[in-house]
C-alpha cells in the first residue's frame, strides 16, 4: 500500500478554510441572535413613540368633545349668544391647549365662532366634517392654515335639544409642534398617511418624504431614494445613504396606528449587531487558531522525531549492535513521550472540566447569597418560636410560623425571581408601597446590621409612596443596596446608613452609607465586578439590582460623596388611570 504524504501547505490551507468557515457561521448565528434583541428593543421604543404620538392627539380630541357642550356655544344657535363672547372662549381655550384654530360651525359650515382669523378653506366636504355631521368624532389629516402643511383635525358634533346635530366644532393641530419635545431622540422614527408621506418625524430631513413599496423614498423635490431592502434572521434590513443622522443600515419595523390614521416606522442601527457578531466570530477563529497552531506544532514535532527515527534505524541498520541496543533504549524513549503527551492531554481535558465545575460552584455561591438573608430570618424566628412555646406562648408562636412561612414563601419568590432575571422574564408589575418594600428590607437585614455594629437611620414617612414595580423583587434591590453597604464599611470607624425617601415627579430612595466610596463607578453594575476578596461574594448583586429596577422603567446609579457612597433609586409613581388607560 503506498502513503501519500499530504503537502503541509494544503493541510493549512484546508484548516483556515474550516476556520473562517465556522468564524462565518459563527458570525451569521451570533448577527441574528443580536438582531432579535435590537428588534424587541426597536419595537418598544416605536410603540412608545406611537403611544407618545397618539396620546398628544387625544388631548385635542378631548378638548374638541368638551368644549362643544360649551354653554356660549350653544347659544348661538337661539340669538341670546354673543359672538365676541365664543370668539374669546375658543381662543382662551385654544391657547391654554395648544390647539392652531378653534371654529364652531352649523351644518351648512357657517362659522359661528372662532379662535382665531377665519380658515380659508371650505370644511363643507372635508371626511371628518362629514363624520361630524352623522353625529360621530370626525377626525383626520390635513394642510390647515398655521400648520405648516402638517395638520390634523377633530370635528365633534353639537346635538340640540331635539337630538339632531345643530353644529360642528372643528379643532386643528400642528404635527410640528407636537413633535418639538421629542424630535432627535429615540432611534430614527416616522409616521405616514395612507399616501406614504411622512408628516411626523424625529428626524427634520424626512418630511414630507413620500414612501413606497420596495424601500423607495421620494423626496419633496422628485428625487427618488431607494434603499437596499434585504431580509435577515425573519427580520427587514434597509441599506441607505439618505442622512448622516439615519443609520446607513438599519432595522426597519412598521407598526399601524389605526386610531390616528397612521403608520408608523422605525430604522433601528444595527452596528452594534454586526460589531457583536464580528467579536464573537473572532472569538472564535481565534481560539479555533490558537488550537490549530498547537496541533501544527504537534505534528511538526512528530514529523521531526519520525524523520530522526528513520535516520536512526538506517544507521542502526549498518552499525553493531550496541547501536541495536541504543536504538532500542531511544524507542523506549520516544514511547514515554508519547505517553506523556497523551497524559499532558488528560490532565488539560481534567483542568477544562473543572473550570467548569468551578463555574457552576460561582453560580451556586451567587444564589446562597441572594437566599442567606431570608435563611437566616427564618433560622432566628424558629429559635424565638420555640422559645414562645416553651415559655406558654401560642399566640406568639403562631405568628411567628407565619412570619416563618412568609419567608419561605419569600425565599421561593427571590428564586424564582433570579431565574426570571437570568432569562429576561418578569413577574407582572404593580402598585407597590415604598415605604412597606423598604421597611422589609430593613427587617431582613436588621439582625446583620446588629452584628456588624452598623447604625440604620430610616424613619418610615407617613402616609404611602406607591410606585410602579414588584414587591419581591424591589425588596431584593433595597436589600442588596444594604448589605452592599455593610461590605463597604468593614474597615470604617463610623458604620452609619441612612436612607431618605423623596417625592417629586419621581420617587426616588437613596442610600447612604460612611465607608470608603466607589473605587469606580463607570464598573459598579457590571456582572461578577466586585472589589471583595474572592470568597466575599461574586460581582452580581448590583448587576441584578441594575436589571431589577431597569425592568420597571426606574433607574439606580451610584456616586460618591463627602463622607461615602450613595444609590439613588428612581422609580415612576403609580397612576391608576394612567395604567387603566
Amino acid at each position: 500500500m503506498v502513503r501519500r504524504n499530504i503537502p503541509r501547505s494544503a493541510l493549512v490551507a484546508c484548516y483556515l478554510l474550516f476556520v473562517g468557515v465556522v468564524a462565518a457561521g459563527v458570525w451569521t448565528y451570533g448577527y441574528r441572535q443580536a438582531l432579535t434583541q435590537v428588534a424587541a428593543r426597536g419595537a418598544s421604543d416605536l410603540e412608545l413613540a406611537g403611544d407618545r404620538l397618539v396620546t398628544q392627539l387625544q388631548r385635542f380630541r378631548e378638548f374638541a368633545v368638551l368644549m362643544v357642550e360649551h354653554p356660549a356655544l350653544a347659544a348661538l344657535h337661539d340669538g341670546r349668544g354673543s359672538r365676541a363672547e365664543a370668539d374669546a372662549i375658543l381662543l382662551q381655550a385654544a391657547d391654554k391647549t395648544g390647539a392652531v384654530a378653534a371654529v364652531y360651525t352649523d351644518t351648512a359650515g357657517r362659522v359661528l365662532a372662532r379662535s382665531g382669523p377665519e380658515l380659508p378653506i371650505s370644511l363643507v366636504g372635508q371626511d371628518f366634517f362629514a363624520a361630524a355631521l352623522d353625529g360621530t368624532l370626525g377626525a383626520g389629516d390635513g394642510a390647515f392654515p398655521g400648520t405648516d402643511g402638517r395638520g390634523y383635525a377633530f370635528a365633534a358634533p353639537d346635538f340640540g335639544p331635539d337630538g339632531r346635530v345643530r353644529g360642528v366644532l372643528v379643532v386643528t393641530v400642528s404635527f410640528g409642534a407636537l413633535e418639538q419635545n421629542w424630535r432627535g431622540t429615540l432611534p430614527a422614527v416616522f409616521f405616514t398617511i395612507e399616501t406614504g408621506e411622512v408628516l411626523v418625524t424625529n428626524r427634520s430631513e424626512m418630511l414630507n418624504w413620500t414612501k413606497a413599496a420596495g424601500g423607495v423614498m421620494t423626496a419633496p423635490d422628485g428625487t427618488r431614494r431607494t434603499a437596499r431592502v434585504r431580509e435577515a434572521g425573519g427580520h427587514t434590513i434597509w441599506q441607505q445613504d439618505w442622512s448622516a443622522y439615519i443609520p446607513g443600515r438599519a432595522l426597519y419595523l412598521t407598526l399601524p396606528l389605526p386610531v390616528v390614521g397612521l403608520e408608523g416606522a422605525l430604522m433601528a442601527d444595527v452596528a452594534p449587531a454586526r460589531r457583536l457578531a464580528g467579536l464573537q466570530a473572532a472569538a472564535a477563529a481565534a481560539t479555533f487558531l490558537f488550537f490549530g497552531a498547537l496541533l501544527f506544532l504537534a505534528t511538526e514535532r512528530r514529523r521531526a522525531l519520525a524523520a530522526a527515527n528513520l535516520a536512526l534505524e538506517e544507521r542502526v541498520a549498518a552499525r553493531t549492535a550496541d547501536l541495536s541496543a541504543a536504538n532500542r533504549a531511544l524507542r523506549h524513549e520516544i514511547a514515554e513521550r508519547q505517553e506523556a503527551e497523551a497524559a499532558l492531554k488528560r490532565a488539560q481535558a481534567d483542568l477544562v472540566q473543572a473550570g467548569k465545575l468551578s463555574a457552576l460552584g460561582q453560580m451556586s455561591a451567587g444564589i446562597s447569597h441572594e437566599l442567606n438573608q431570608p435563611l437566616m430570618a427564618i433560622g432566628s424566628f424558629a429559635e424565638n418560636g420555640r422559645a414562645f412555646l416553651d415559655r406558654g406562648r401560642p399566640e406568639d408562636a403562631g405568628r411567628t410560623l407565619e412570619r416563618i412561612g412568609a419567608l419561605a414563601q419569600r425565599a421561593a419568590r427571590i428564586i424564582r425571581n433570579l431565574r426570571a432575571f437570568a432569562r429576561n422574564e418578569s413577574e407582572p408589575m404593580g402598585c407597590v408601597d415604598l415605604v412597606a418594600v423598604i421597611g422589609q428590607a430593613v427587617e431582613l437585614t436588621e439582625a446583620r446590621l446588629r452584628a456588624e455594629g452598623v447604625t440604620l437611620d430610616w424613619t418610615p414617612p407617613p402616609g404611602e409612596y406607591l410606585a410602579l414595580g414588584g414587591e419581591v423583587r424591589l425588596s431584593q434591590v433595597f436589600v442588596n443596596l444594604i448589605n452592599n453597604a455593610v461590605d463597604a464599611m468593614a474597615g470604617a470607624s463610623e458604620k452609619r446608613i441612612r436612607i431618605a425617601l423623596d417625592e417629586g415627579p419621581k420617587l426616588r430612595v437613596q442610600v447612604h452609607d460612611t465607608g470608603p466610596g466607589i473605587a469606580d463607578p463607570d464598573r459598579i453594575f457590571e456582572p461578577f465586578y466586585t472589589t471583595k476578596e474572592v470568597s466575599a461574594g461574586m460581582g452580581l448583586g448590583l448587576s441584578i439590582s441594575y436589571g431589577l429596577v431597569q425592568s420597571f422603567g426606574g433607574a439606580i446609579r451610584g456616586a460618591n460623596t463627602e463622607t461615602g457612597a450613595v444609590f439613588t433609586v428612581e422609580l415612576d409613581p403609580w397612576r391608576a388611570d394612567e395604567v387603566a388607560a
